[in-house]
């Protein structure tokens, strides 16, 4: 009998969190609806912070709306809530502006930038487009020339107005076509509707490597492995943008509490079980936590805004 007390007694305490992890009770708001990258991101995050022990229990909820703005307001609400993190990333810094949200991104707590991707300018097989100094060249002499991408002022958006303007070509001339979804754009550009593509390079890979489009342009800093694709740089287009994604925390936080919270995406992200999940999902690796992640989303705020007053979405 003393034995299997003592058993029992050793299971029950290998089933107890770690040191400190029971602490944090952690809740993850997905600022969109279920199935989209902030949704996925908040799950993949729930899936290594509970499997590694580093927070338990971590609950996922979703607020969708207006690019993420209306969970970014309910965020504010939770002030002082040192157990809460949101998911967001660039396309709600635009979201920002283009909605108008009384609350920005100044007004709660950056933790950490986690993942992202690369953009890629793409043209059907066929084009005459053979690089991006082609389409360039046809883009200066026809401002009219129709890029295809997701909604209006979104990264694809930023992307197209960055690149015209390392052009030499006013933004505000751009014939940028919105689509709802990856899968329209593609249609589009399929169905030589447009003369390009824009959007992350995994939305056109298949395509890619079916040998039905070319990409003329990856909008990383330098050559990516398992992507056959210059940089925008590389060709003379001083243009560098990743539709990246992070966690903030509500404003009010303790300097401790925000500790906690960059400690552990920390040590999530430092985790293999993260590294071998953002393989599986083929997710940059763009990590970033405390005092540089506060710099860094000031800066892209003043630079997003400068981007969308060129194309003329906002003031």
């Amino acid at each position: 009998m003393k034995h299997s007390s003592k058993a029992l007694a050793l299971s029950l305490i290998a089933l107890l969190p770690v040191a400190g992890a029971q602490s944090m009770n952690l809740r993850i708001m997905a600022p969109a609806s279920p199935g989209g990258g902030w949704d996925q991101t908040s799950r993949a995050m729930q899936t290594v912070l509970q499997g590694e022990r580093i927070a338990r229990p971590v609950q996922v909820f979703n607020v969708p709306g207006a690019g993420g703005t209306i969970g970014l307001a309910q965020l504010y609400n939770a002030k002082g809530d040192g157990n809460q993190l949101m998911t967001m990333g660039l396309v709600m810094v635009g979201a920002v502006l283009t909605n108008g949200s009384k609350v920005d991104l100044s007004r709660v707590t950056p933790i950490a930038r986690l993942t992202g991707e690369y953009e890629v300018l793409v043209v059907p097989a066929s084009s005459p487009y053979k690089s991006m100094n082609d389409f360039a060249a046809a883009w200066k002499a026809n401002n009219g020339l129709a890029i295809a991408g997701g909604s209006a002022g979104g990264t694809d958006h930023m992307l197209v107005g960055l690149l015209a303007k390392a052009a030499g070509i006013n933004p505000r001339k751009i014939n940028y076509v919105p689509f709802s979804g990856g899968g329209e754009t593609l249609a589009a550009v399929l169905g030589n509707q447009v003369a390009g593509g824009v959007a992350g390079y995994g939305e056109f890979e298949a395509q890619v490597k079916a040998g039905k489009l070319r990409v003329l342009g990856i909008s990383s800093g330098k050559r990516q492995a398992g992507i056959s694709a210059p940089t925008f740089k590389e060709q003379g287009l001083n243009v560098e943008l990743a539709n990246w994604r992070g966690v903030v925390a509500p404003p009010g936080l303790s300097a401790a509490e925000k500790a906690a919270l960059v400690s552990a995406m920390d040590k999530m992200h430092a985790s293999k079980a993260w590294k071998d999940l953002l393989k599986s999902r083929g997710w940059t690796d763009l990590y970033m936590s405390g005092s540089r992640y506060d710099v860094f989303l000031k800066t892209e705020a003043a630079r997003v805004k400068g981007v969308l007053k060129d194309i003329g979405l906002v003031k």
